[in-house]
């Protein structure tokens, strides 16, 4: 017994050590053993040659990918191939990610994709004092890759193939994290309802494409999530992962300078290399690699032209529209030395957008308006563009001939005015269209531009210096003062590029001749377009409510904004003097003549933002030093007076009252026709149409931009610096006797109880500000005394038993300020106004909307 368990022992040990490994033979085997052959593994596999060639394994779906290049770099980047609908959340159809430069690095059996760090460098000859700040900064390595099998017997042919599924199938846009921040629920990557989608991972020469369709599952989904996800409960989109060739750094690209003058988004990064008596951040522009035919020439055709191609699925006329304000930039191009250097074409029906090859223009659909975006493929090492990207939300024509409809509509007999809405609607996709793509091309915006140049307006009384600035559309009164006036849009938008954005691209493209000392070229350049009267000052200068620069501002016209405000009255007043029920066709529930109204009324909103910043305003330039512009200078007296004169007479409760055919037209929604509660009027009233709320929106709009603590504390240190320009205590008692002491507040009527309202708003933003704990101490000081003033009003002049519970308020304010907030009724939030704009929310990329 003992010799037969001997021989079974003996006999398993030899039979063990003479069978090939498992592990060799196994087609899943990732141990280092592994000995097979590429062919032979992905035999009966589909294979797609490309970048990257890979091969999908339809039996487990999974995709295998060939690596062959081991520490070269390339570019990844995810993008969202299917989004959610929703713009309040922000995954849109063609949301691009974050852009990395990564290598494949090898040890051992395992294959690593790691990213270096390229906020840190050296640039230097010395591969010491480059590893000196390689080592001193974190990488990031995105996945780790076993391999499976591998063919070639040398360093330059080796290839490897390793299992890329599960690096493929994760939430690489955030998709989960943008839900949570939206307050839509929490939601997380469900791996079973997660798999490939294989009409759109392809291989290309440049470039290698692979898109999977991903799930998230949550609970307590928010609003925005129930509008667009057919079960909230799980939402399921598309998501693409992008592998491109990056151009040789052998010089051929050569990066541009940055300058504070003229506006380019680019590339920064820390230069250890740098003599410690130069800055160490460097800053360069992003653009597309354009080189002449003959360098030589002052007029010359590009090597390869910058063409950009648009989406077929845009209809027409849009489509054209589209396509001819994106060929405006032609005119830029040959600005800086290009013939038919910049071009425009409609994507092939045999050409794929994924291709990086191609810039593309994209149209997309929502389930509200939103925002469009223009975006870049960059090579983060160099700034040189590789693709631009322009998304575009198919809603923004639909918003602006409803705008033109509240402004010219006339639906009856004569249909001549439809003609007219349309083309001001087409007029205004050429400059979105023009707008998105000057972000591909590196530019952010620039909200000087409606105060210089001319630009396309065909009097030249309007600036339009670029299309990256925001505009509004010219409306202009035809006719003389009286019932018949009507209003004109033949000249409601640019039609052509703006003299800014010839400069701007003259900056970045122009080639220079041989030995030509470029930073002093380009110098040069940005000191003549001053000269031409033109200059650059963006989103931060614009866009915060406290901003302070009396030209820099969104979606307003002309070169000063408090006399524009006055005229955009006027025409707001024949708008309005006009409104009836033919500004919607027959056979319209006339309960959608509201969301005709909203934007008619509110027609001045973005005016009186404009004129506002001239109250406590500075003019200033991002001047260097020796250029000799203008630093900094306080707007003068005579211009801050104006502009208050202006925003007090825009809430004067005749011009907020609204005319008798919409208070009597507008009945309750319709049965089915509930209304996007973001495109009408807040409502006290139940769901009877609010008189008030209206006026409300747009008294508490005025007030609380003029009471912004950071503007109320400009104003006192103004009148302390110069005594002759108005301070604080200068504004507070003007709106103190414009609102407090106004007559319409001892009458009866509409007017009369606008003017009670706008005066409730008066003292609960005053409250407000005098508790606000951030606010400066003497805007807080200064407040408490015209809330006294106000006091001695009540108590005095007027009847007590009229104003009791603003009195009240007071008592309650002096006898415990801390506590009073809770007790003052928010105002109604005014119904959304942007975006009804081209660009990235400019802090959402963000979306800024665009790239850097």
């Amino acid at each position: 017994m003992r010799l037969l368990s001997r021989f079974v022992l003996i006999f398993f040990w030899l039979f063990a050590v003479l069978q090939p490994s498992a592990a060799q033979n196994s087609p899943v085997s990732g141990t280092a053993q592994s000995a097979d052959k590429i062919a032979a593994f992905t035999a009966g596999m589909d294979k797609q040659p490309g970048f990257l060639t890979f091969y999908w394994d339809a039996k487990k779906g999974k995709i295998w990918v060939e690596i062959s290049q081991f520490d070269t770099e390339f570019l990844y980047y995810p993008t969202l191939a299917q989004g959610v609908g929703s713009n309040d959340i922000g995954l849109d159809r063609g949301r691009l990610g974050q852009e990395h430069v990564v290598s494949f690095q090898r040890t051992g059996n395992k294959i690593l994709m790691v990213e270096p760090n390229y906020n840190y460098r050296a640039i230097s000859n010395d591969p010491l004092e480059k590893r000196a700040v390689a080592e001193s900064f974190a990488q990031s390595v995105h996945a780790g890759f076993e391999i499976v099998a591998e063919e070639g017997d040398g360093p330059t042919n080796r290839r490897a193939l390793v299992d890329f599924t599960p690096f493929l199938m994760q939430d690489a846009v955030g998709a989960a994290q943008a839900i949570t921040q939206t307050k839509q629920g929490n939601y997380k990557l469900d791996p079973a309802r997660c798999a490939m989608y294989l009409p759109r991972s392809k291989g290309f020469p440049q470039n290698t494409e692979f898109e999977v369709t991903i799930t998230l599952s949550g609970d307590s989904p928010g609003g925005y999530l129930r509008e667009v996800v057919p079960t909230a409960t799980a939402v399921t989109m598309r998501q693409h992962h992008s592998f491109v060739q990056l151009p040789p750094l052998d010089g051929s690209y050569k990066p541009r300078a940055f300058d504070p003058r003229i506006g380019y988004g680019g590339i920064e990064y820390f230069d250890y290399a740098t003599p410690v008596s130069q800055p160490i951040m460097k800053r360069y522009i992003s653009r597309h690699r354009l080189q002449k035919k003959d360098p030589a020439a002052s007029m010359s055709e590009a090597v390869k032209p910058i063409v950009y191609y648009m989406d077929p699925g845009a209809p027409e006329p849009i489509r054209q529209a589209l396509m001819d304000g994106i060929g405006w930039w032609n005119q830029a191009y040959e600005a800086a030395g290009f013939r038919d250097a910049f071009q425009v074409k409609l994507l092939p029906a045999d050409a794929d957008p994924m291709d990086i090859r191609y810039n593309l223009v994209q149209w997309v659909h929502r389930s509200t308006r939103g925002w469009s975006y223009g975006a870049s493929i960059i090579d983060p090492r160099t700034g040189e563009i590789l693709k631009g990207k322009v998304t575009l939300g198919s809603l923004r024509v639909r918003q602006d001939y409803l705008i033109a409809q509240g402004l010219i509509g006339k639906f009856d007999t004569d249909t001549s005015h439809v003609d007219e809405m349309m083309q001001m609607s087409l007029s205004r996709l050429r400059q979105l269209a023009a707008h998105e793509v000057g972000h591909t091309l590196g530019l952010p915006h620039n909200y000087l531009a409606s105060t210089q140049g001319k630009g396309g307006s065909s009097t030249g009384e309007f600036g339009r210096a670029s299309v990256m600035d925001y505009p509004t559309m010219v409306a202009k009164l035809r006719g003389a003062t009286g019932p018949g006036q009507t209003i004109d849009l033949s000249d409601a938008y640019a039609k052509n590029i703006g003299e800014y954005d010839k400069w701007s691209i003259r900056y970045g493209y122009t080639q220079f001749a041989d030995g030509a000392n470029e930073k002093q070229e380009l110098d040069k350049l940005v000191q003549d377009m001053h000269r031409a009267g033109l200059s650059f000052l963006t989103d931060q200068d614009a866009r915060p409510e406290s901003s302070a620069h009396p030209q820099t501002h969104l979606w307003d016209n002309g070169q000063n904004a408090a006399d524009e405000l006055r005229r955009v009255m006027q025409v707001r007043r024949v708008a309005l003097a006009n409104f009836s029920e033919k500004k919607i066709p027959a056979g319209t529930p006339l309960t959608t003549l509201e969301e005709v109204l909203v934007p008619l009324f509110l027609f001045h909103r973005y005016q009186v933002e404009a004129a506002v910043k001239s109250v406590g305003g500075q003019v200033y330039t991002n001047a260097l030093r020796g250029d000799g512009q203008v630093v900094t200078a306080s707007v003068s007296a005579a211009e801050q007076n104006k502009a208050l004169d202006a925003l007090l007479e825009s809430i004067n409760p005749v011009v907020l009252s609204l005319p008798d055919a919409a208070l009597k037209l507008i009945p309750p929604r319709a049965f089915r026709y509930d209304p996007n509660p973001r495109e009408v009027f807040k409502r006290r009233t139940g769901m009877v149409f609010d008189a008030l709320a209206p006026a409300e929106t747009a008294a508490n709009l005025t007030l609380r931009l003029l009471l912004n603590p950071e503007r109320c504390a400009r104003l006192v240190r103004q009148k302390a610096i110069d005594p002759t320009l108005p301070g604080l205590t200068d504004v507070l008692d003007k709106l103190r006797e414009t609102i407090v002491k106004s007559p319409f507040l001892i009458q009866e009527g509409y007017s009369s109880e606008i003017a009670r309202q706008t005066e409730k708003l008066l003292l609960d933003h005053l409250i407000r500000l005098a508790t606000n704990r951030e606010a400066d101490g003497r805007v807080r000081e200064q407040t408490h005394e015209t809330l006294l003033k106000i006091n001695i009003n009540y108590a005095g002049k007027l009847a007590p038993t009229a104003y009791a519970y603003r009195m009240w308020v007071i008592a309650q304010y002096l006898n415990q300020p801390d506590r009073i907030s809770g007790n003052i009724t928010s105002a109604q939030p005014a119904p959304d106004g942007a975006p009804i704009d081209p660009g990235q929310e400019w802090l959402l990329d963000t979306e800024c909307d665009w790239k850097k």
